[in-house]
């Protein structure tokens, strides 16, 4: 399957025009909002401030592959340690601090600068991990033929609350036509959605597993996959 499609005149020439403008004016506008979750963050988390991890981008028309970019957020878990200085379970290391930067979406401000790097855009299909990447179908992958974004259509008519099925689906239907009012629609929503929720969702990998669709074997190939893009693209591979 040729992952590439066509592109509508607004998608090409004017929504990275506004990526630019929407994120320049955001970041100067509220720097001191980012000055403040900073020393918060350093405060009741430590440091590092920033969390930065491995995402999928666009496809590279010359190489079929996605761009591994590193996507920055604000730190939401402690570096708690067990008594034989193992990490925590996540659930154990997000307080009551992390889950308030999560359900009001602040530890994702950061990537305003990612859209202004051109790695994101204002509105797209929201960046996966890799390890969830590798288990995508060709078809799936047909949303990452658009750059991915802070929010999107998957987000606003669902988020963590649709399956990874319905997620898909929203996100394919996105590309089918990116219009200027189309996103204008979709940045409104998100503004005025509700967001309490945290995130506790399987991996892909790991639901298509819990419900029988992949093999062990598939699996493990595919974790291990995903390990390989993420190393390749750490030592700059």
């Amino acid at each position: 399957m040729q992952l590439q499609r066509k592109k509508g005149f607004y998608e090409k020439y004017i929504k990275r025009i506004l990526d630019i403008f929407c994120s320049v004016c955001t970041i100067i506008l509220f720097f001191w909002l980012y000055v403040i979750i900073a020393v918060l963050v350093r405060i009741k988390l430590g440091s590092p401030v920033l969390f930065k991890q491995p995402r999928p981008g666009m496809i590279d028309l010359k190489t079929g592959k996605e761009k591994i970019f590193d996507m920055y957020k604000f730190r939401t878990m402690s570096d708690a340690r067990d008594a034989n200085g193992n990490l925590l379970p996540d659930e154990e290391r997000l307080g009551e601090f992390g889950k308030k930067l999560r359900a009001t979406s602040l530890d994702e401000i950061p990537e305003l600068f990612n859209i202004l790097k051109g790695d994101m855009s204002v509105i797209g299909p929201r960046p996966q991990l890799v390890r969830d990447m590798v288990f995508m179908t060709d078809q799936q992958r047909m949303r990452h033929t658009a750059k991915p974004g802070l929010s999107g259509l998957a987000q606003v008519m669902g988020r963590n609350a649709i399956s990874w099925d319905d997620k898909f689906k929203w996100d394919l239907q996105y590309i089918k036509n990116i219009t200027f009012f189309g996103d204008v629609k979709i940045i409104r929503s998100s503004i005025t959605e509700s967001s309490e929720e945290i995130d506790l969702t399987l991996d892909y990998g790991d639901d298509l597993f819990k419900k029988g669709k992949i093999s062990q074997v598939q699996y493990n190939k595919l974790q291990t996959f995903a390990k390989e893009i993420i190393y390749n693209h750490q030592i700059g591979k």
